[in-house]
């Protein structure tokens, strides 16, 4: 029963997170989509939502590697699903930001908002599925 709990509470855990991915990718989509018109559809909206989702899910919480010190190995997957949290949290929240405070920048950084969007969940996609593939 109380392995049931704990895995229970894991998934419940790690649908948040989730449900947090999603969120960042409709304020990056939201933030994208409004200044390049081609992108301003609801498929689009819903794919970066998506990716979210599925980045968040797999990339966050990843089975690290036993620590080993004396091969010193790096955990590849471990450090790549940081990367792309970071890169994929970083680009909603100046998204978020820029939606908020009514900002107009360049066009350039509404491409850099989805290169660095999609760059940090492919990471998080990567390192999430690197990361479950291992033997035990």
């Amino acid at each position: 029963m109380r392995f049931r709990v704990r895995k229970a509470a894991h998934v419940i855990e790690r649908v948040g997170l989730a449900m947090a991915g999603a969120a960042c990718g409709l304020f990056v989509g939201a933030y994208v989509g409004s200044a390049i018109p081609a992108l301003t559809t609801e498929g689009f909206l819903l794919l970066m939502m998506v990716l979210g989702f599925v980045g968040f899910y797999l990339g966050i919480d990843t089975p690290q590697l036993p620590f080993d010190e004396a091969h010193g190995d790096i955990d590849a997957a471990e450090l790549l699903s940081a990367a792309g949290t970071l890169c994929a949290t970083l680009t909603a929240l100046a998204s978020v930001a820029i939606i908020v405070l009514r900002l107009d920048p360049h066009i350039a950084w509404s491409w850099f908002a989805l290169f660095g969007w999609i760059a940090g969940v492919a990471m998080q996609i990567v390192a999430g599925a690197k990361a479950r593939m291992r033997k035990p």
